[in-house]
């Protein structure tokens, strides 16, 4: 459908949380919007407005702070002088009205530029007049691409930021979308941001312009130096990096006990993705809650290895007492893929002589494992000094930080290296080598 019949009407409680969410233009400012700001700000904003794809995608896990950089991009626009009219956000995850709607995203543009801007998106685009759409969490919504499509296609002008935490169902817009679309992707704090969120001091990037300079010899000896340089900084961080991991609710809250973090975690990362998203998955499915539970418990256990899924069958048939299949745990395995809490990267085929195995396991952060296990396990080299018997998860749980981070940015960080490097193996790193590698 192209929208054009729809009626530019919503019902009176989803109009109501609409406007809360836009308080601009009622001449109000965003409250308590956060001040530090993550290492993607610069590239979305600069993708939003002056990118030639009209729509930026950022995905990445839930609470890494994707809706926290869309708020602080709204801020600036505001502060460069944006009419506030001009700038529309919704928050698509907890609009319960939204499930009324044929096709959400083209009804609530044609509400917006009857009841906002008082004229067509067509007529508020002329003399290059920008009008920027902020939209959240648009992967549970139907055909979210299609209407993305008809909006950027229908109004030449108009600038969309869209965010979303599910992997699947992000890329599977891609195609429709292609040649409109930009696509970006981020995931829970670097260790040069855990130094910043924890004042510890301040590093900027080496890589600013893409990854041309790694490449070269020169970028590699003064990512080093930018290390030793760092030391006292970098040990300091990594350690609050090894207690705590690195999603911003962790790292912004030190006064807090970990027992509270665990429990924010669990709650707010863990469950949420498992149960929320549960919950909006395809009709007609049935999932068991409980099962997928058990299944990112046994997935936390064998981080940075490579379990075959009838390690995942064999261990569930002897807890849970039932029959459970191989192609039920897959779909699972692939479920949790999908919501970027877990990677399986899949192995290497060297020189195309060695069978296909397992996929390994890289969690998006071991603080989940240490939460949702209630095991915590030091990184840093002192504190396994004093617990050597925990040495060789520490290495696995190493293994899969440093795993998810390179598959997270192996598209930008690998496309200019030669074919024989440009590979998605995972980078075996000791903690201490990934602090440093983390510097970015």
């Amino acid at each position: 459908m192209s929208g054009e019949g729809l009626i530019a009407r919503l019902p009176g409680a989803l109009e109501q949380l609409i406007r809360e969410q836009n308080p601009w233009w009622l001449g109000e400012r965003q409250a308590n919007v956060a001040v530090r700001r993550r290492w993607l700000f610069a590239t979305a904003m600069r993708n939003l407005t002056q990118g030639l794809a009209p729509i930026t995608v950022l995905r990445g896990p839930r609470q890494v702070g994707k809706s926290t950089l869309q708020n602080q991009i709204i801020e600036d626009l505001l502060n460069q002088g944006i009419e506030p009219q001009r700038i529309l956000r919704v928050q698509f995850d907890d609009l319960a009205g939204m499930r009324t709607l044929e096709e959400p995203i083209l009804e609530i543009s044609l509400w917006y530029a009857r009841a906002v801007l008082g004229q067509t998106l067509n007529a508020a685009l002329h003399n290059q007049r920008p009008v920027f759409f902020f939209l959240d969490e648009v992967q549970n919504l139907k055909d979210w691409a299609t209407q993305a499509k008809h909006l950027v296609d229908t109004h030449r002008g108009l600038r969309v930021l869209l965010t979303g935490s599910s992997a699947l169902r992000i890329e599977a817009g891609r195609d429709s979308l292609s040649g409109r679309i930009t696509m970006l992707e981020m995931g829970p704090l670097l260790l040069r941001e855990v130094m910043e969120w924890r004042d510890y001091g301040k590093i900027e990037p080496l890589l600013s312009n893409g990854p041309g300079p790694m490449k070269e010899l020169d970028f590699w000896k003064d990512l080093r130096n930018l290390g030793v340089e760092n030391t006292d900084a970098r040990e300091k961080s990594f350690r609050a990096f090894s207690e705590r991991g690195s999603y911003p609710l962790a790292q912004s809250n030190a006064s807090a006990t970990w027992e509270e973090i665990a429990e924010a975690l669990n709650e707010t990362v863990v469950r949420r993705a498992i149960i929320h998203d549960l919950r909006v998955g395809e009709r007609g499915i049935k999932r068991d809650q409980t099962l997928l539970e058990d299944v990112f418990r046994i997935s936390c256990r064998y981080i940075g290895q490579t379990p075959g899924i009838t390690t995942y069958v064999e261990e569930l048939k002897s807890t849970k007492q039932a029959n459970i299949g191989v192609q039920r745990v897959d779909k699972y395995l692939k479920f949790l893929d999908a919501t970027m809490s877990i990677r399986m990267i899949e192995p290497m085929e060297l020189r195309l002589k060695k069978r296909k195995g397992a996929a390994k396991l890289c969690l998006c952060d071991h603080a989940l494992r240490a939460a949702w296990l209630q095991e915590v396990v030091p990184l840093t080299p002192t504190e396994l000094a004093q617990s050597v018997h925990l040495s060789d998860l520490a290495g696995r749980i190493a293994e899969s930080v440093t795993g998810f981070f390179f598959d997270l940015f192996s598209a930008s960080m690998w496309l200019t290296l030669q074919p024989e490097t440009r590979n998605r193996r995972l980078i075996l790193c000791s903690p201490w080598e990934m602090s440093v590698s983390r510097l970015r």
